[in-house]
């Protein structure tokens, strides 16, 4: 494949909104633009005001669009893991095609079966992600259309989350002009991608270490398969570092990403650098040693936590480990600490292209190339509405997003299964 597609996807943090722009090209990220603002009005990953919410969203929309000198027209969304359910579904359809060949129809209509299942009012389907496709009995099958059948089933997992938070992410983005082109769980996503297939397949732990919570995501025998999150991350950190050294939250953040180290045995004692005091003409100096104190011991509360959520998730062994990513996970010693927590293999993750080195950029690293890859399995390449150009220095007005099934006799561009299972979406945009 030769045709470049381009993505934009909307990470929501409680303590940033990231937007990158990206081009995707026999499965290589090309990054083009990037958004990175402050959120206002997320508490512990949860939106709590939605019109501060949409504002720290236009900021990062363009701090992207003046990369680019292009508006961006529609994005692909994360949804964080906060209450987020995932239980197993079945789908089973007779092949009704004389030459019992399973077509893109076919692909759809299993899906759409797996969906009959009842969902409680208050929650809302997000994905259905295939685990594995049966043809005639015949079980392990990736890909079954063009194979020979009368009955095809479909293994999956369904992800359902809070109505409450769902809409609300939504209505943020409706109130900051975006269409949405697809939604995915974060750490479904994310953790796609962040492990490697053994990791995935032999059973890991990929924790997410934002700045208001931390997001647990276990996977098994190459697919998600449970999710947690804890209420606790970077932030307190900086709110400990704050209040013990008495100085300003922003010069506290500051002193954590310069100096900040989680493990205490192997901090520096030597150096040491100066903190201006609250109320005060005047600053103390502390070693590094010193903070790494304070921040390793609210790290070792929080992979406390991570222990009794895998006690709760009844988790005997973790043979992959355990991947670490998130802003946090920048820390120098945080990979040692938890090591020592959580006695087991830990791994730190951050994504490898150039613009977004960073852990904190890999939620929405994922988000573009998971929707890159569903895109290449349902056909949908080359359809792509990313981007418009701009009438002026200012991003222009899009209109709202009306999705469209493009149908020809060879079923080449027959719309995505997943999209179809999303139309209900639509209804929160009229």
């Amino acid at each position: 494949m030769n045709q470049s597609e381009l993505y934009v996807s909307l990470d929501i943090g409680s303590s940033s909104i990231k937007v990158l722009i990206g081009e995707m090209n026999d499965d290589s990220l090309h990054v083009i633009g990037v958004g990175n603002v402050k959120s206002n009005g997320i508490r512990k990953g949860t939106i709590v005001d939605i019109d501060a919410t949409v504002q720290s969203i236009k900021k990062a929309i363009s701090e992207a669009e003046r990369m680019i000198g292009m508006a961006i027209h529609e994005i692909v969304l994360g949804i964080p893991a906060n209450l987020a359910n995932i239980q197993n579904v079945k789908g089973v359809v007779a092949v009704n095609r004389e030459d019992r060949e399973i077509t893109d129809g076919d692909l759809e209509r299993v899906i759409e079966s797996a969906q009959v299942m009842s969902i409680p009012p208050e929650r809302e389907l997000i994905n259905i992600a295939p685990k594995q496709f049966i043809v005639d009995h015949l079980e392990e099958i990736k890909d079954p259309r063009g194979m020979i059948g009368t009955r095809l089933e479909l293994d999956g997992i369904m992800m359902t989350t809070s109505k409450t938070i769902l809409h609300n992410v939504l209505r943020c983005v409706e109130k900051a002009g975006l269409q949405i082109r697809e939604i995915y769980l974060q750490p479904l996503a994310a953790g796609h991608f962040a492990l490697t297939e053994d990791e995935k397949n032999h059973g890991t732990a990929y924790i997410d270490i934002g700045g208001g919570s931390t997001t647990i995501a276990i996977f098994s025998e190459g697919h998600l398969i449970n999710t947690s999150v804890i209420p606790v991350g970077g932030e307190h950190i900086t709110k400990d570092l704050s209040i013990v050294l008495k100085t300003p939250t922003e010069q506290a953040e500051m002193i954590k990403l310069k100096y900040g180290h989680a493990f205490y045995d192997d901090a520096s004692d030597d150096e040491l650098f100066e903190v201006p005091v609250i109320g005060a003409d005047m600053k103390e100096q502390y070693s590094q040693r010193y903070i790494a104190e304070i921040i390793g011991v609210r790290l070792e509360e929080l992979f406390e936590l991570v222990l009794e959520e895998f006690y709760r998730m009844g988790l005997q062994d973790l043979p992959g480990g355990v991947v670490i990513t998130g802003g946090v996970s920048k820390l120098d010693g945080i990979g040692q600490l938890a090591r020592h927590i959580l006695q087991t293999r830990v791994r730190l993750y951050t994504p490898d292209y150039i613009g977004v080195r960073e852990p904190q950029y890999t939620t929405a690293v994922g988000l573009i190339r998971y929707a890159y890859k569903e895109d290449l399995f349902y056909g949908k390449i080359g359809n792509s509405q990313a981007l418009a150009q701009m009438a002026s220095s200012e991003a222009v007005s899009i209109p709202k997003k009306q999705k469209q099934t493009v149908q020809n006799s060879t079923n080449d561009n027959k719309e995505s299964a997943m999209s179809k299972a999303k139309k209900f979406f639509d209804k929160f945009f009229e």
